[in-house]
C-alpha cells in the first residue's frame, strides 16, 4: 500500500518542491490535479501530451524523488447545465483520460456531478430527499437522460486506455454514497468506474467508512485520507446539512469553481469540519481499521492525505496528517 498526498494544497510550490516535501514527510505518493475546481500547475498538460521527451522527463521528477505517481485528479462537475462550466469540467476529465494512458498512471479521482433538475435549465439541483413525486421526476431525468449516457461514454474512454476512474462520493452529486455509486455503476455496465473512497464527507453523513468499504468491496479503487470532527454541540442545533456558509468578499479573491462561481466561507462554529488525519477520529479507532479494510481489497492501493484542515498552514497540516496517517500504517501492517 501506498501511503501519500493530493498536492493541490502546495500549488503555491514548484512540482520539485512539493515531492521533496513528501519525501520528507516519509511520504511515497502523489496526486496530481488535472482540472476541474482548481488548476494544474503541477502537470504539464500540453508538453505531455505532445511528446514522449516530456513525458519522461516528467516521470523521471518523480522518480529521482523516491515518489510514485499513483493518480490524477479532476474533481469538478461534469454534468453542471452552466455552459460555462460543465462542459470544461467534462473536457477536463476526458483529457485526464488521456494524459494518464500517455504517463501510465491508473487511476483518476472524479465526481459524479450534478445536472439540473430539467431540461432547459442552467442551475445544478441536488435532491436528498425524493418524498415527493415530483422529485423522483427529477431524478430520473437527472439519471436517465444525463448522467447514464456521459459515464457510459467515460467508461468506455477509460477503458480503451487501460485506466479507472475513481469517484468520490460527494455530496452536491448524484454519486453521494455506496448505493448511489452502485447505481452508476450498475446502470453504466461499467467496468472503469469504482470509488475514490474518501471518509471525510461520508462521516458527516452519518456512515462508516469501514463498513462502506466492506460493503463496496472491489470497487474501492483508491483512496484519501482526510478527516472530519463533528462538532456535537453545534449538530444539536443545525443539524449536519448546515447551511449557515456566507460569500467570500471579492476583495478575499475567493477561489473561482468554474463560471462566476466561487468558493463560499465556512460557518464560525459548524456542526462539522474537515480536520487533519487523527484529529477527528481516532489513529486505533478508525485509522488502523480502515487501512486494514483497504489493504483487503488491495494490497497495492494508494491513499492519500487531502489536506483542508483551517488551523494549520500547509505544510504542517500535511505533516501532521502524514504523522498520523504513516502511524496508523505500521499499527495496520500494511
Amino acid at each position: 500500500m501506498k501511503l501519500g498526498a493530493y498536492t493541490a494544497c502546495l500549488h503555491d510550490r514548484s512540482l520539485d518542491d512539493t515531492l521533496k516535501i513528501l519525501g520528507e514527510l516519509g511520504l511515497n505518493s502523489a496526486e496530481i490535479n488535472a482540472g476541474g475546481f482548481v488548476p494544474a500547475p503541477h502537470l504539464p498538460i500540453d508538453d505531455i501530451l505532445a511528446g514522449a521527451g516530456a513525458r519522461e522527463d516528467y516521470l523521471g521528477r518523480f522518480a529521482q524523488a523516491g515518489i510514485a505517481l499513483t493518480g490524477l485528479n479532476v474533481n469538478g462537475n461534469p454534468l453542471n447545465p452552466d455552459p460555462r462550466v460543465g462542459p470544461r469540467h467534462a473536457a477536463d476529465l476526458h483529457r485526464a483520460i488521456d494524459v494518464a494512458a500517455a504517463l501510465g498512471v491508473k487511476r483518476i479521482v472524479a465526481m459524479s456531478g450534478l445536472p439540473a433538475a430539467h431540461p432547459g435549465s442552467t442551475v445544478a439541483n441536488w435532491v436528498v430527499n425524493p418524498w415527493d413525486s415530483q422529485y423522483l421526476d427529477i431524478l430520473d431525468y437527472q439519471w436517465q437522460q444525463v448522467a447514464i449516457p456521459f459515464w457510459k461514454d467515460v467508461n468506455a474512454r477509460a477503458a480503451a486506455a487501460d485506466v479507472k476512474i475513481c469517484i468520490e462520493m460527494h455530496p452536491q452529486n448524484l454519486v453521494f454514497n455506496p448505493p448511489t455509486l452502485q447505481r452508476l455503476v450498475e446502470q453504466t455496465n461499467a467496468t472503469h468506474v469504482g470509488a475514490e473512497l474518501d471518509p471525510s464527507h461520508l462521516f458527516w453523513q452519518g456512515m462508516d467508512p469501514v463498513a462502506c468499504v466492506e460493503h463496496l468491496g472491489e470497487l474501492v479503487f483508491h483512496a484519501a485520507a482526510k478527516d472530519t470532527r463533528i462538532n456535537p454541540g453545534n449538530v444539536k442545533l443545525y443539524g449536519v446539512l448546515d447551511d449557515r456558509f456566507t460569500r467570500t468578499p471579492a476583495d478575499a479573491n475567493p477561489v473561482n469553481l468554474g463560471g462566476v462561481n466561487t468558493l463560499n466561507r465556512w460557518p464560525q462554529n459548524p456542526s462539522w469540519e474537515f480536520v487533519a488525519v487523527g484529529r477527528g477520529h481516532g489513529i486505533e479507532d478508525f485509522w488502523v481499521p480502515f487501512l486494514q479494510a483497504l489493504h483487503a481489497v488491495d494490497p497495492g492501493m494508494a491513499v492519500n492525505i487531502e489536506h483542508e484542515d483551517q488551523e494549520f498552514d500547509q505544510v504542517e497540516g500535511l505533516r501532521l496528517a502524514a504523522e498520523n496517517l504513516l502511524a496508523a500504517g505500521e499499527r495496520a501492517g500494511v
